[in-house]
């Protein structure tokens, strides 16, 4: 018996998280450790209506962080009617401030500020720490704020405190109250996703039955039931986003869809080829492919800029897929690999969804004459989440697991101007760089790791001769969320060997270098 949309709606969404923003530059961190435990969310302003909040039905409201000063006359309020709902509210950072000081607790300007890693000790027991942190345990957190509450209101109790926070935990259980000045969403507060769990869970009562199973299942009726007997394209970059929507929307319709695969001659070494093979052979999908490198290596050949390198490759890949398009006699819906966060962002920036074609090649936005419906299978979907839709659609590995590299291809990873010369110069040492990795069996712990080629020529001497060559420089870094990152830790031996290889192999390169740069919360991409 086939099972309705409705029904599969019910079984994934029927237990959902409501996350209100007030502009931290980590709430998608939040939604991501929530959905991580199998309980369905959303993001929301703090602005949406009450009316909005209370037909969504949330079973729990988390209250997120934010840059502002609850002690300003016109600092953003939570809606007084939430408060009414009679369900579990966890208020972080700016949103227990937040929470205390409209429920009748005092928020002060603090001269001892908290930034950065601190210690909380728990003083009590309640139902958000329970089994996570016990009475007299000292547990590490992640501070950011400036302000601190300094008198809880009336019915709460303090749970733990900090040396600049007195009231770092506070918890009103009658209510079903909670609020903690850290951050328990970034990884640097090591128990704060289990602390989370706690609440929608053991707090709210959700039983976890978000899965990508589920919503696999759920999306390709989704598409049957909107595309009906229509014709769609999808521009294919050989990104994750781009692959998982195409074969879940082939799941869904078959040979109604059509790819188009622009190779604009900055792709990694045997991308083309490994795309064009996944696609036309493992999945028997309908692909066009349409080699325009000579259109964009020249229209690119002095441009120093990497806001405008992007910019030309999102113009020029738009020109070539509408004509592609064009050859196929239109269609009627246009897919995309939008992902939730680009909804949240085009929700908060623009207060509407964005038109673009969503690919790493392209930031120039769909022209009002593509006449196209969208479909976004992925709307809903963090990128860890694609990924672990991409293995239940049987996605080959090596695509759904290669590391992100964000911008259109090399193009800023070249520094100056672009010429093919330097690209296989890049993608020798990329390829390099990549392969040791692998042989060193760390692949899948580095979260991201890519070679840049230096706009510098440095002297050195090899063998009995000098040179006077380029340098390179190698970045690798770990994340569990792409919102953070550490530089990852190679040994001297490792460096020293890939450094030897590079130098030995590539002529042209003379030098290289290891970025240690960290990536710092609220960073999008590395440039």
């Amino acid at each position: 018996m086939t099972t309705s949309i409705a029904e599969l709606e019910q079984s994934l969404h029927n237990e959902r998280i409501l996350i209100l923003d007030f502009g931290s530059q980590v709430t998608q961190l939040i939604a991501r450790r929530v959905r991580e435990s199998g309980v369905y969310c959303e993001i929301w302003p703090y602005t949406a209506s009450s009316e909005k909040i209370k037909n969504f039905a949330p079973k729990g409201v988390i209250l997120s962080g934010g840059p502002a000063s609850v002690c300003e006359a016109d600092a953003p309020r939570i809606p007084n009617e939430i408060f009414a709902m009679n369900i579990p509210i966890l208020g972080i950072c700016y949103g227990q401030q937040a929470m205390c000081q409209q429920l009748g607790g005092k928020v002060e300007s603090a001269d001892y500020r908290e930034f950065g890693r601190a210690h909380v000790e728990i003083t009590e027991d309640c139902a958000l720490c329970r089994g996570v942190w016990a009475r007299g345990e000292r547990e590490q957190v992640w501070m950011s704020h400036g302000d601190r509450v300094t008198a809880i209101p009336p019915g709460f109790k303090v749970v733990g405190v900090s040396e600049g926070a007195p009231y770092a935990i506070i918890a009103d259980e009658g209510r079903r109250l909670y609020g903690v000045q850290f951050h328990p969403e970034v990884v640097h507060t090591p128990h704060g996703a289990a602390l989370l769990k706690n609440f929608t869970h053991n707090v709210a009562g959700c039983h976890g039955n978000w899965t990508m199973a589920g919503f696999r299942d759920l999306e390709i009726e989704r598409i049957r039931e909107q595309v009906g007997n229509k014709r769609v394209i999808c521009a294919l970059s050989g990104g994750v986003d781009s692959a998982v929507a195409a074969v879940l929307i082939h799941r869904a319709i078959g040979e109604q869809l059509t790819c188009i695969f622009v190779d604009h001659g900055m792709l990694r070494a045997g991308e083309v080829d490994e795309v064009v093979k996944t696609f036309t052979e493992r999945f028997n999908i309908p692909l066009i492919k349409r080699d325009a490198s000579d259109l964009f290596l020249n229209a690119l050949k002095d441009v120093r800029d990497p806001e405008i390198k992007r910019k030309t490759i999102g113009r020029l890949f738009i020109e070539v897929f509408e004509q592609e398009a064009s050859k196929l006699g239109g269609a009627d819906f246009l897919a995309q690999g939008t992902l939730y966060p680009d909804v949240i962002e085009s929700i908060s920036v623009t207060g509407g969804p964005s038109v673009t074609i969503k690919s790493h090649h392209n930031v120039g936005g769909l022209p009002e004459r593509m006449k196209m419906k969208l479909v976004e299978p992925l709307r809903e979907l963090f990128k860890d989440e694609v990924r672990a839709l991409g293995r239940e659609l049987d996605i080959p590995e090596n695509i759904v697991g290669r590391h992100p590299f964000p911008g259109p291809g090399l193009a800023i990873r070249i520094l100056g101007t672009i010429d093919r010369e330097k690209l296989e110069l890049l993608r020798r040492i990329d390829t390099i760089f990549l392969e040791e990795i692998r042989n060193a069996n760390l692949y899948d712990a580095i979260w991201q790791a890519f070679a840049v080629l230096l706009p510098v020529r440095t002297v050195g001497v090899m063998g009995d001769g000098r040179t006077y060559d380029q340098a390179c420089a190698l970045r690798a870094v770990t994340s569990t969320d792409g919102m953070t990152a550490d530089v990852f830790p190679f040994d001297m031996s490792f460096l020293t060997r890939v450094a030897n290889r590079i130098v030995n192999e590539v002529k042209g390169i003379n030098r290289v270098t290891y970025d240690i740069t960290s990536k710092p919360p609220g960073t999008i991409e590395w440039e």
